[in-house]
């Protein structure tokens, strides 16, 4: 066994449990993907494992050699060096200690024969593409994707039997994503990789739900869990119906019963009336006929209870998002008209030396689906701000069609105003404007109820962020002749990476996207590339 989890709970401080009674085991050489929604705790499970966050209650064996883990965020090392941040500065400094002359026993102690160790993370860097760096320099200027290399670097510098990987590709370009992918099948090291990286994930043989209800495992990639997960969301939904339709039904009978138990007293009481019954008799039959009447309401109404009690049940297996439906219509632009024509244009920055090696030329036309590939700092979000008239080419010429109206969403979803709450945000875009009831209706239609209008935009997840940004599209009314999506899945979890691809992909108009997300990409149905190192495809 490399790793064991023991009824582990944790409560946040203001005793809202995270997570309760967490049991979960790692053999050797297995390989885990942790997937979950936003907010289900994958990463705090994964600190808790690494041992920088305690857990509320519960245990864990850890592995003789440990674990190693590489988080996704990486603020806290900003005040640290590369070499620190590896945890490999305390060897560096016994080394150097020696070589000069100070043979006092803590050097060798703490240098463990690792006489190596400045060229093992040398080359290590190197290998990841950060050859430019050295190990003394500050981490804190580094990009996101280069901090994400350091420590996938480190891997090699340190015993572990267990890898803790938490989103290691959300700010990788594609080589650097492909490095990754081929560590992960080659290792024998055992592992738990949270990600939202759908070929990450492929690659993994086993996937662990986390939830409210605990872990639930998968025996396959995440292909096969998402097959699973449809066929368990088809039997819920006909598990739904069918409790629905029997409580419509449990509910007609009941009416109908009543109303022959009504007329069935209401026709003996005229008739003993005629018979000349006398009253103490009639009122004795009538309590009788009420007391079968209670009786019988009783009946069905603990009947209804049941089955609405079934119907609640059946409605909580539901995902969230099934019925969730993001349908935009299409651009009123004829399919094939230019949007825009590039002539050998290039840009620079203060330097003044261009940004890109060879300039370029390409055209957009309306209906295609394109991406703009490149490495990390290749100059992506530049060409999209160029191509969107932020930015002026410093070289060359560029034509935008008249009346463009294009949305940009980009990782952040920056078109969403933290300062403001849910429904002032959702009431920003209400130009036409809509009735008040009609706006809440739609808001509880992308999952925002009454409960979180409320709610700051600020505490908003990357997921609610994108949903907010596409129900405010809505209520606008905005049919844009262009997305352009500025790597739209970073930091979001699967189900809102499912929702997004659904509406792009019913979305009929134009689309540029930026995205090391391959799968993605495919999904949308990209067919033709800008590649800032090569030509038009």
């Amino acid at each position: 066994m490399s790793l064991s989890i023991q009824s582990l709970s944790y409560i946040h401080s203001d005793k809202e449990p995270l997570f309760q009674n967490l049991n979960f085991s790692l053999d050797s050489s297995a390989k885990t993907a942790l997937v979950g929604n936003n907010g289900s705790g994958k990463s705090t499970l994964l600190r808790i494992i690494a041992g920088e966050t305690l857990p509320s209650s519960g245990s864990i064996i850890l592995p003789a050699d440990g674990v190693f883990y590489v988080p996704q965020h990486f603020g806290q090392y900003n005040n640290q060096t590369i070499a620190q941040a590896m945890q490999i500065d305390d060897k560096l400094t016994a080394l150097h200690n020696i070589l000069k002359g100070d043979v006092e026993e803590k050097n060798f102690t703490v240098l463990n024969e690792h006489w190596t160790i400045e060229d093992d993370a040398i080359a290590s860097l190197n290998e990841w593409g950060l050859n430019a760096f050295s190990l003394t320099q500050p981490i804190e200027p580094l990009s996101g994707g280069e901090k994400t290399k350091v420590f996938l670097a480190s891997m090699k510098l340190h015993p572990y039997s267990v890898l803790l990987l938490d989103e290691p590709t959300n700010h990788l370009d594609y080589k650097s994503r492909t490095m990754l992918y081929e560590f992960i099948e080659s290792t024998r090291n055992s592992m738990i990789v949270v990600s939202h990286d759908r070929m990450l994930l492929n690659v993994l043989p086993t996937i662990a739900e986390l939830s409210d209800k605990g872990i639930i495992m998968y025996g396959g990639n995440y292909e096969f869990y998402k097959e699973q997960k449809e066929q368990q969301q088809i039997a819920a939904l006909q598990r739904l119906e069918e409790s629905e339709k029997q409580l419509k039904q449990a509910r007609k009978i009941a009416r109908e019963t009543a109303e022959r138990q009504q007329k069935h007293s209401s026709r003996g009481e005229k008739a003993n009336m005629k018979k000349g019954v006398p009253k103490i008799v009639m009122g004795n039959l009538k309590s009788a006929s009420e007391l079968t009447s209670a009786k019988l309401k009783g009946i069905h109404s603990d009947k209804i209870d049941s089955l609405q009690s079934e119907v609640r049940k059946n409605r909580e297996t539901l995902a969230p998002t099934t019925s969730l439906q993001t349908d935009f219509n299409s651009s009123s632009l004829y399919k094939g008209k230019i949007l825009v024509t590039a002539n050998d244009i290039n840009f620079a920055y203060d330097s003044g030396k261009p940004l890109w090696k060879d300039s370029l030329s390409f055209e957009i036309r309306s209906g295609n689906r394109l991406c703009i590939e490149g490495g990390n700092g290749s100059g992506k979000t530049t060409l999209l701000r160029i191509i969107t008239k932020q930015l002026t080419p410093t070289s060359g010429t560029l034509i935008q069609a008249e009346n463009l109206n294009y949305v940009y969403l980009d990782q952040e979803y920056s078109l969403i105003r933290n300062e403001l709450s849910i429904l002032e945000q959702a009431e920003k875009f209400n130009d036409i404007p809509l009735p008040e009831h009609e706006l809440k209706t739609i808001l509880n239609r992308f999952l925002f109820p009454a409960s979180t209008w409320d709610k700051p935009c600020s505490k908003l997840s990357g997921g609610e962020k994108m949903r907010l940004a596409f129900c405010c599209l809505m209520i606008n009314n905005n049919t844009p002749d262009l997305f352009i999506l500025d790597e739209p899945t970073n930091n979001l979890d699967i189900q809102s990476i499912e929702i997004i691809t659904d509406t792009i992909k019913r979305y009929e108009g134009t689309v540029i996207a930026i995205s090391h997300d391959k799968y993605f990409l495919k999904e949308i149905g990209v067919e033709k590339t800008i590649n800032l190192h090569y030509s038009f495809s």
